[in-house]
């Protein structure tokens, strides 16, 4: 067992209201119940010897290969071990029988079989319960054991018997060919009765029912393009880190995973930000999932009618997936990070920020889900009209931007665009839906904020849009301006920024957010390129006709992904991935490349005497030595 093993050798299974992740050696050393955003149960990656965690493995695994994968187009998860001895697999799900209902009880089931030869299995259940600050009891038989810890407790049935350990239970067993065994584990509230000991017979139909759920669930994607398998796990994974009693999505399964080693930028993602899941709304309906991209559209207008900012606004920029405001951000001390990166936070403390973007991708996303015909009601429409009133006197404001930065408030450019979205997208809804609406207000302020962007968010010098006002640094959030109609994708302003973008934020077709080191941000340290800014990129170079740039980097892109096609936030300088993972956003980017690159490349192919793909120099030109 690796003390640490890299974030991305992990595989992601889940039951729409928690998730847990598995290494590729067996291990789950992330696992949070009973919900995303609770107290974890195992956390080893953020602390090898106290986290706690659930190892089902062969014995002396290090002298064996290795090889993880999906099922195909389901969640299910499949690690194998391969050596002279025998050749098993551990097959990881967690049911998903009733989606829609939020619930204490969540299991994870651990198939043991040998496929070729002899192999032996250890199974290690270590469980620490609030973070690994809260102490539990084992209760203890054959194979069966009880961990019980104040406000939860978890159960463990096996096939197989259990040895205490302790607190913890340990076991071994022996498999031969085309044997099986496996171990059961539920998580649910305090005093709850422990399961019944499961069948084989039952265990096999949770797996099979799991497997029918997932390949049933993608079956209804009506993506048709050149990149099916990469799109199908995108989407299972942004149904695997959505909420389903709530339809809200999160931004991560996970927190504390640092966006640079030994570094403090080591944030809780496990929240629901109105950017991120907005955002989703126009990739869902692309892939053909009506259901989950209203269920969000629905949580977001509760949201507007809640009228609960912080400073008074109409929004917050994260919410709990049930939509609780309260997020107080916490150290934990006691926890030593993943290899040394601390300090390691639970709870988010930009739930507090000031971000006006947010209020352009919210109406964004309600003017996309009229495309499929969803209407706010009477209250859905007042929340949203008072919103846009508020914004109409609050735009013109500093705040913190989508990058979140804690160096202080700016006149950020990007901000200032979205809220032109915002009113933008508001009068569109108002004209179309037929409802009440101050239109003058509206239409002055989109006009007037147009015209600042390009008087004040226009540097001279780099013949581009700009990070904030009266500054030069360039920034990636900036991509976004064609798809939300900002700027045309071929009109001069925007070809000159997207430019002056590759020259400066692109590495070998990675991008980064922006500079740092110009742009000082409150925090310590540099970072890697930032895996949504690399599929922005794609989409707004698909957009702007340079098709065979697009293709090349979203092809190269793909080479990052880990073992079963997963990405976390960030790519660090050797190709590692970085930050939480996997990370939505990053996927949910993935998914609006892919569906503005097939389109662009769709269209060029019916045109007559159509150019070549590759406008402009070639990636690579040889040149004497």
């Amino acid at each position: 067992m690796d003390r640490y093993p890299p974030i991305a050798d992990h595989g992601l299974v889940g039951d729409l209201q928690t998730a847990a992740l598995i290494s590729a050696q067996g291990v789950v050393d992330w696992f949070a119940a009973p919900r995303f955003d609770s107290p974890s149960v195992f956390a080893s990656l953020l602390d090898h010897e106290r986290g706690g965690y659930f190892r089902l493995a062969p014995v002396g695994g290090d002298g064996g290969t290795w090889r993880q994968l999906y099922y195909p187009d389901t969640a299910v998860l499949v690690t194998r071990f391969m050596s002279a001895d025998g050749v098993g697999e551990v097959i990881d799900c967690m049911p998903a029988k009733r989606p829609h209902r939020a619930g204490d009880r969540h299991t994870l089931v651990r198939a043991v079989r040998t496929v070729r030869g002899t192999v032996r299995f250890d199974l290690e259940c270590r469980p620490r319960f609030d973070y690994a600050r809260a102490a539990h009891t084992l209760e203890l038989r054959e194979q069966a054991a009880s961990f019980h810890s104040p406000g939860i407790s978890a159960h463990l049935q096996s096939t197989f018997p259990l040895r205490r350990d302790g607190q913890d239970v340990t076991g071994t067993l022996t498999l031969k060919e085309g044997q099986v065994a496996a171990a059961v584990f539920t998580v649910c509230g305090p005093g709850g009765p422990a399961p019944q000991p499961p069948t084989a017979e039952q265990l096999s139909g949770e797996i099979w029912d799991t497997i029918g759920y997932w390949q049933g669930w993608v079956r209804t994607c009506r993506y048709r393009g050149r990149w099916p398998d990469m799109v199908h796990r995108s989407a299972i994974t942004l149904k695997l880190l959505t909420y389903a009693p709530t339809g809200a999505p999160i931004a991560a399964a996970t927190m504390g995973l640092p966006e640079r080693i030994g570094g403090e930028r080591n944030w809780d993602y496990r929240y629901t930000w109105i950017r991120d899941g907005s955002l989703s709304v126009r990739a869902l309906l692309d892939l053909g999932f009506v259901e989950e991209a209203n269920a969000f559209v629905r949580w977001l207008g509760d949201r507007l009618h809640d009228h609960a900012g912080p400073g008074g606004e109409p929004l917050q920029i994260m919410y709990r997936v049930d939509g609780d405001p309260d997020l107080p951000e916490e150290i934990l001390e006691h926890l030593e990070g993943y290899q040394g990166s601390r300090p390691v936070r639970a709870g988010n403390a930009a739930a507090d920020q000031l971000q006006l973007d947010i209020y352009g991708e919210a109406l964004y996303a309600m003017s996309e889900s009229r495309k499929v015909g969803t209407h706010v009601g009477y209250h859905g429409w007042k929340g949203l009209s008072r919103t846009l009133d508020w914004l109409a006197g609050s735009w013109d404001r500093p705040d913190e931007g989508i990058w979140e930065t804690r160096g202080g408030r700016k006149d950020f450019t990007y901000s200032r665009v979205m809220c032109w979205a915002a009113f933008d997208c508001g009068l569109r809804l108002a004209q179309e839906w037929r409802r009440p609406a101050d239109t003058a207000l509206w239409t002055a302020a989109r006009d007037t904020i147009f015209e600042q962007v390009m008087e004040r968010g226009w540097s001279k010098e780099k013949q581009a849009l700009v990070q904030h006002y009266d500054g030069e640094v360039l920034d990636a959030s900036l991509l976004l301006l064609p798809r939300v109609g900002f700027l045309a994708p071929l009109s001069p302003g925007w070809l000159n920024t997207l430019d002056a973008i590759d020259r400066k934020l692109v590495s070998d077709s990675l991008v980064y957010r922006y500079d740092p080191a110009a742009s000082p941000d409150g925090l310590r340290g540099a970072e890697g390129t930032f895996s949504l800014c690399t599929f922005l990129y794609v989409d707004a170079l698909a957009r702007s006709g340079q098709l065979g740039k697009a293709r090349y980097t979203f092809e190269k892109m793909q080479t990052y992904a880990n073992h079963v096609g997963l990405f976390a936030e960030k790519i660090g300088p050797g190709g590692e991935q970085l930050g939480n993972f996997p990370q939505a956003f990053t996927h949910l980017s993935l998914v609006m490349a892919a569906s503005s690159l097939d389109d662009a490349l769709d269209e060029a192919a019916e045109r007559p005497m159509a150019p070549p793909e590759d406008e402009g120099a070639p990636p690579w030109r040889i040149t004497p030595a």
